[in-house]
């Protein structure tokens, strides 16, 4: 059943020269969405805005400031050409089959296509938090201002750092009440990429017998996004074994980048997980503070299934369950097997280059595995702050070990009450230096290793402020995160260490 339509349409802006609606995903069928009639959202004001993300749609600033697609990015108005709708997909949460889930709470607009000899990608745009669907189940369709921030900010946070991840156009805010544990207000975030084509897509027409619609499907993902599935010749030529295989690899890149970036994301049930490899479904995530492999960021994984040390254990689970999925289509269990196997050499492999990167080696080195290993113990058993650790390691790198200075050098051992245990770490670290120059090193260390990160007490404050109608401090925060290797010294108290009430921010899949 459809929502109800907005009462009293607006009138559509115009699109940027040469941009035009491709909506892909709704050619492909009734069997993989459900036309939708957007839900309007009560006097809606723009909270945030990423004119880095509005500029893969051609858009300026000053357009996204107007009337006109302030209702577009609230879902009081759908544009001319859109076809907005919600899909249907399936999955595996918290480790058990979920049944049919779908979008619960987004509506995907349509495809905005450049212009030719534009050189940018087609962007999806997805409105989250527009209400109800076919597929909200027990849910209201709404989200709230304060997890609508936290997506806007991480998205953007993440595409800073260099990790594949959907972006965020803008967040919207309304007074309308929502409830969760406590009464909230509405907000909607705009979403962007390629594709929203999530693990569980698979996993649904496999587990109904839709083998003729999982076909479709993936000659769909493969035709857009994986041509050279058709032609390699690996897997014997099994163009959805290819397929597979693709995505374990990008699985695996993405795997390694969060864990080197001390990212945990909180809920990686397969209808979360991006069929291209993007980080998606920000919720309860978290960047570490103390550094603790067992780390859990998600108040409702009581088991602790997605702790930070488990994130690339369940994303090669997660793909094992995609593998089964694609094979009514691959056929030969065999090769299945041989493409997810890639991951348990591609995933060491990524890890270890982001580690080296990490550490000022331009390549892997010998004797590294064992360097980090130790360094890892001595972080864990005192939980020393992750970001701040790395950070202080890339400048003693450039400087204290050429240049001997002892507030330098006791900016890296302060943070260890083990002095002996990080003196003799320190003393191993420079020895496998002795032939890569101290500048080189330092150089790629502070192009790895961030001063800033989104911590989850600089986004409650951004959250509290917008919460009072003062957008200036999510404003401030989104600027420097989307700088996150410069210094910024304007700015550094973004770096400090989080404050003593930031251990009790609870985030949960609510969140």
């Amino acid at each position: 059943m459809n929502a109800p339509s907005c009462a009293a349409p607006a009138l559509p802006p115009d699109l940027p020269p040469g941009w035009h609606w491709n909506n892909r995903f709704a050619a492909l069928g009734p069997a993989f969405s459900t036309p939708m009639n957007l839900q309007p959202l009560e006097q809606p004001y723009l909270v945030g805005y990423s004119p880095s993300a509005a500029s893969l749609l051609g858009l300026t600033s000053e357009a996204l400031h107007s009337p006109q697609w302030l209702d577009v990015l609230a879902g009081n108005t759908v544009p001319n050409g859109a076809q907005p709708l919600s899909s249907v997909y399936s999955g595996h949460q918290f480790g058990v089959w979920a049944g049919q889930l779908g979008d619960g709470r987004a509506v995907l607009l349509g495809e905005l296509e450049p212009p030719t000899g534009h050189g940018g990608e087609s962007q999806e745009i997805q409105l989250k938090g527009s209400g109800l669907t076919p597929y909200s189940r027990m849910g209201d369709g709404r989200a709230v201002l304060r997890s609508s921030i936290r997506e806007f900010l991480c998205s953007e946070a993440i595409h800073a750092l260099g990790i594949p991840t959907t972006r965020a156009l803008s967040v919207v805010g309304s007074d309308h009440p929502v409830y969760r544990e406590r009464p909230e207000t509405a907000a909607v975030v705009t979403r962007l990429a390629p594709s929203f084509v999530r693990f569980g897509h698979f996993e649904h027409f496999c587990h109904h017998n839709l083998h003729g619609d999982l076909r479709q499907l993936a000659d769909f993902v493969i035709d857009r996004f994986y041509p050279q599935c058709r032609t390699d010749s690996a897997l014997k030529g099994n163009a959805y074994a290819n397929f597979l295989q693709a995505v374990t690899q990008r699985t695996a890149h993405l795997l390694a980048q969060w864990q080197a970036v001390g990212f945990c994301h909180g809920v990686m049930n397969t209808d979360n997980m991006s069929i291209l490899g993007l980080t998606i479904d920000y919720g309860p995530f978290q960047f570490l503070d103390g550094f603790d492999p067992g780390h859990i960021c998600n108040h409702s994984d009581n088991q602790g299934r997605y702790a930070f040390e488990r994130q690339p254990q369940v994303a090669y689970w997660n793909l094992y369950c995609l593998g089964q999925a694609l094979l009514p289509l691959i056929e030969e269990q065999d090769l299945a097997i041989a493409a997810l196997e890639t991951y348990k050499t591609v995933y060491p492999q990524a890890f270890d280059a982001a580690m080296a990167a990490k550490l000022g080696f331009p390549t892997v080195q010998n004797g590294q595995t064992d360097l980090l290993a130790d360094l890892l113990r001595l972080m864990a058993v005192e939980h020393v702050d992750y970001s701040i650790f790395w950070r202080r390691l890339s400048h003693w790198t450039g400087r204290a070990i050429d240049t001997p200075n002892a507030a330098e050098d006791a900016l890296v051992r302060d943070l260890f009450l083990d002095q002996d245990g990080i003196t003799q770490w320190l003393l191993h670290f420079s020895e496998l230096h002795t032939y890569i120059p101290r500048g080189l090193s330092a150089n790629l260390m502070l192009k790895t290793n961030p001063k800033y990160v989104l911590r989850n007490h600089l986004g409650e404050l951004a959250i509290q402020a917008a919460q009072a109608k003062d957008f200036t401090v999510l404003a401030k925060l989104q600027m420097v995160l989307a700088h996150p290797f410069d210094e910024q010294p304007e700015h550094s108290t973004y770096a400090d260490f989080p404050p003593d009430w930031a251990g009790s921010i609870a985030i949960s899949c609510s969140s």
